[in-house]
């Protein structure tokens, strides 16, 4: 079994940042990749970026990058995800899942996820 949390979720005025903090616990997550989500509301669950715990080549999606970066310190089994020029669009809660196999941008693919953390962006 996997378990997942989610923090850093907050209120944020637009341009600002935040940083997102996923810790994994309950299985060795070398063969897995992980990955960032978001919903919004009235809208469907959308991919964010993902990698491969074991290293190699990190995808994100059109919508954020060169805004959000996805990071990870094996030593505490955390992922990240700074969020940097934040938009009112960007208001959702934020969602971090595990899969065992390559990143993918099909969140069908993700067998575990956390319970979420709402971000909200004012104008």
């Amino acid at each position: 079994q996997v378990q997942l949390v989610e923090s850093g979720g907050g209120l944020v005025q637009a341009g600002g940042s935040l940083r997102l903090s996923c810790a994994a616990s309950g299985r060795t997550f070398r063969t897995y990749a992980m990955g960032w989500f978001r919903q919004a509301p009235g809208k469907e669950r959308e991919f964010l970026a993902a990698f491969a715990w074991s290293g190699g080549s990190t995808v994100y999606a059109d919508s954020v990058k060169g805004r959000f970066t996805i990071s990870r310190d094996n030593a505490k089994n955390t992922m990240y995800l700074q969020m940097n020029s934040l938009k009112p669009e960007d208001t959702a809660v934020y969602y971090c899942a595990t899969r065992l196999g390559p990143p993918n941008r099909d969140i069908t693919m993700y067998d575990y996820w956390g319970q979420g953390t709402q971000v909200t962006v004012s104008s």
